[in-house]
């Protein structure tokens, strides 16, 4: 179901009310999901039965199917992960919903970040074969030791330094907006100027010296050039 990196996984956001539909579409959007929507459970069983999803995040109380039912049948022919979101918090509702082989179970009401973050760690545990290294042209990343090597060289890079590079080297040639990284990286409540990144960024370009190949899109964000100039 998967389609590698979590940033272009496929969300189907199954929830009743258009208010809080919208909500959480638009801060999987923001992170870089791509989003569909269904406004009740037949629907969600429908979209289901003609696309390939990464995740669904399924309300519980829907008309027409409940989130069980829409669980059940969904379940009969595929694996993809669930997050069930819902108010109904008590024991009995949560041990249906681990019998049905849901992934999570999160009570509303519950925070943007947190949900993001519950998201991104679903993804990663359903794909346990994901790439430990990149290399980029010169560039080495080892996920696994989060380490540098630029050249053949190890440099010293900070955390956030080495997470916004990785953002970069997993779409090469594609550009990662200032908007994406800060929401990935410094959470969706953080109020703070986005230009946060381009300090980050000039101490990245430092460490890479004579091997940098970050571009510069104006008023959006960064990329790696296909070809060092």
């Amino acid at each position: 179901m998967n389609k590698g990196e979590d940033t272009m996984a496929k969300i189907l956001v199954v929830e009743d009310n258009e208010d809080y539909r919208e909500l959480l579409q638009n801060f999987l959007e923001s992170a870089g999901y791509e989003v569909l929507t269904a406004e009740d459970g037949a629907r969600a069983v429908a979209l289901a039965g003609v696309e390939s999803f990464d995740l669904l995040l399924l309300d519980l109380m829907l008309p027409k199917m409940d989130g069980y039912e829409v669980c059940g049948h969904i379940r009969q022919n595929s694996d993809v992960p669930i997050i069930m979101l819902t108010a109904l918090d008590s024991e009995v509702h949560q041990m249906k919903g681990y019998d049905l082989r849901i992934d999570d179970y999160v009570t509303k009401p519950v925070s943007m970040p947190l949900l993001m973050r519950k998201v991104e760690a679903v993804l990663r545990r359903a794909k346990p074969d994901e790439v430990q290294a990149l290399q980029f042209q010169s560039i080495a990343l080892d996920l696994s030791t989060h380490t540098v090597r630029v050249a053949g060289e190890e440099v010293e890079f900070t955390l956030r330094e080495f997470e916004i590079l990785h953002e970069l080297m997993k779409k090469p040639g594609e550009v990662v907006t200032r908007v994406t990284l800060v929401n990935r990286l410094w959470g969706y409540d953080f109020y703070g100027d986005t230009r946060i990144v381009d300090t980050h960024m000039k101490n990245i370009r430092r460490k890479l010296g004579a091997c940098d190949c970050v571009e510069t899109v104006r008023g959006i964000g960064y990329k790696l050039r296909k070809e060092a100039l």
